[in-house]
């Protein structure tokens, strides 16, 4: 019944313009944990609601005239819900795909860095957790990291006058499928990676000390070998860096996806912890500006970063020593995301497929706990 659903694009622009909707999460407590969308409430009746049980939302109401929105996993129980909810005199609608289909959803926020002719848009796939950033100056535009769908970046530049020029990846990614060959063909841009011999598909490499050009701004590279061998951040005008998934605002980078064995994982945690330290020998005020967050993002505008001098504040693992560091993060490893050798094995291979929100689902676990 498709009056009795709404889509994942309309809620996302509905929330993008502010307006009051109830978003009713009906999974189990164990699901809501993993990830959710910011600003919903929680009743853990999805057993309930699988079993038939006709008093499963008998206390639920609503002050406001606001629309009520429910959500399960893939958009079939919280029909059922909303058949409960509109025998009740309440118009509810369900999320067609439930959350696998909201994990492709995004939103925006500028970046003030103070830089004349320069703007720094974050796009965030606000599920999850995936950041990646439009770098505009001078009619030129670079997109890091591309986590959504092409058509997002194509309309963002359009709207800003901007020509994608290059496209820049921090690593081979293992949580999300990368779009950034995609979106380097669709644009004719330069596709750049960090020096490495994993993907097999033509790109320009960028090594350490590398600089390129965006408009009238300056993009240095820093290699960060750990989290992945071939490992990059991106400085930007010596003010802002692009960590990818090296540095977070609370946490650091896992050494451990795609490794073979557990001496490499003790090795790339070594190399890892080398990397942050030359990253913590930057100015303070450097901006930091990861490609995860372990949370779900806000449809708030409010970009996702730190002084480079409050994340070394806040990540405790980064005043220990080498020895110390690898031992905590070796202890500390969280489990694998979902599908990641599969996902791994696809951006290797520059791939696509039809659904990625299949592939994708899921919370980021790319930092240590």
């Amino acid at each position: 019944m498709q009056e009795w659903e709404i889509t994942v694009e309309e809620l996302r622009r509905s929330l993008e313009r502010g307006e009051e909707i109830v978003l009713l999460d009906v999974r189990s407590a164990e699901d809501r944990r993993e990830w959710f969308i910011p600003g919903s409430v929680h009743r853990d009746i999805y057993a309930l609601l699988k079993s038939g049980d006709a008093s499963a939302l008998q206390d639920f109401s609503v002050t406001a005239e606001s629309p009520v929105v429910v959500v399960c996993n893939r958009g079939r129980t919280s029909m059922v819900a909303v058949e409960l909810l509109r025998k009740q005199g309440i118009p509810a609608v369900s999320l067609r795909g439930g959350m696998q289909a909201w994990s492709l959803a995004w939103n925006l926020a500028a970046v003030p860095l103070g830089s004349d002719g320069v703007q720094v848009h974050q796009v965030r796939r606000t599920g999850k957790g995936c950041l990646s950033y439009l770098v505009a100056s001078a009619g030129e535009a670079a997109v890091i990291d591309a986590s959504v769908e092409v058509d997002v970046y194509l309309e963002l530049a359009e709207r800003g006058g901007w020509r994608i020029t290059r496209v820049l990846e921090t690593h081979v990614h293992a949580d999300h499928l990368s779009r950034g060959r995609a979106l380097a063909e669709a644009t004719g841009a330069t596709l750049h990676l960090p020096e490495q011999k994993r993907v097999k598909f033509g790109f320009s490499p960028l090594g350490n000390g590398d600089l390129i050009g965006v408009g009238k701004a300056t993009i240095e590279v820093l290699a960060v070998p750990g989290h992945t061998i071939e490992s990059a951040c991106y400085l930007l005008d010596g003010k802002a860096l692009f960590t990818g998934d090296t540095l977070f605002l609370e946490s650091v980078g896992r050494p451990d996806l795609a490794s073979e064995a557990d001496r490499e994982t003790r090795e790339r945690a070594a190399l890892l912890y080398r990397s942050l330290r030359r990253i913590a020998e930057l100015p303070g005020e450097t901006v930091v500006l990861p490609g995860h967050t372990a949370s779900p993002v806000p449809f708030d505008g409010n970009p996702l970063m730190a002084s480079l001098r409050e994340v070394l504040d806040r990540v405790q693992l980064l005043a220990l020593s080498e020895d110390q560091f690898v031992q905590e993060i070796l202890s500390r490893i969280p489990p694998p995301p979902s599908n990641y050798l599969e996902i791994v094995r696809l951006n290797e291979e520059g791939a696509s497929v039809d659904d990625p929100s299949v592939l994708e689902a899921g919370a980021n676990r790319c930092a240590v706990a």
